[in-house]
């Protein structure tokens, strides 16, 4: 059994998308990337997975550059390939495709000694959509305040 250790989170996709579908992929990285990774510098927001020649590619993920590596380190914006099974790939793609989705990475973590990323099929939020979920979560942050006040 492999231990998960999750890097980071990209909190403001559950708030911008309704999330329909998840999936797990491998990261190609290179050396100095990963270590940084295991150090915990990535940030995900405004990433998304754009599918190109029948690839998977992460975009806009920043990885900070690893500050013992050389003058080598590669770009901390630049797109890395995702590694996913081409029906995967392609089963995707249509969604994207035919029905206006968007794939968003979720979180990024290590699976045993490996970098994995969580993407999901996603559909943007409408404001009125964020503001109803914000007015739910309000009140049940309140029934839940009451329920701990009648226990004193």
């Amino acid at each position: 059994m492999s231990t998960i250790k999750t890097v980071a989170t990209n909190r403001k996709a559950y708030h911008d998308y309704f999330l329909y579908d998840t999936l797990e992929a491998g990261i190609a990285l290179t050396g100095t990337e990963i270590k940084s990774v295991r150090a915990g510098r990535v940030n995900l927001r405004d990433s998304y997975v754009r599918i190109k020649d029948g690839q998977a590619w992460l975009v806009n993920v920043h990885i900070a550059p690893y500050a013992a590596g050389s003058r080598e380190n590669p770009d901390p914006r630049r797109e890395r390939r995702l590694l996913l099974h081409r029906r995967e790939i392609y089963r995707w793609q249509s969604a994207v495709q035919e029905k206006g989705f968007t794939i968003i990475p979720l979180r990024l973590y290590l699976k045993g000694n490996r970098a994995k990323v969580e993407i999901a099929l996603a559909k943007g939020k409408k404001l009125y959509d964020k503001r109803a979920a914000m007015a739910k979560k309000e009140a049940q942050r309140l029934i839940e305040r009451g329920v701990k006040m009648r226990r004193r």
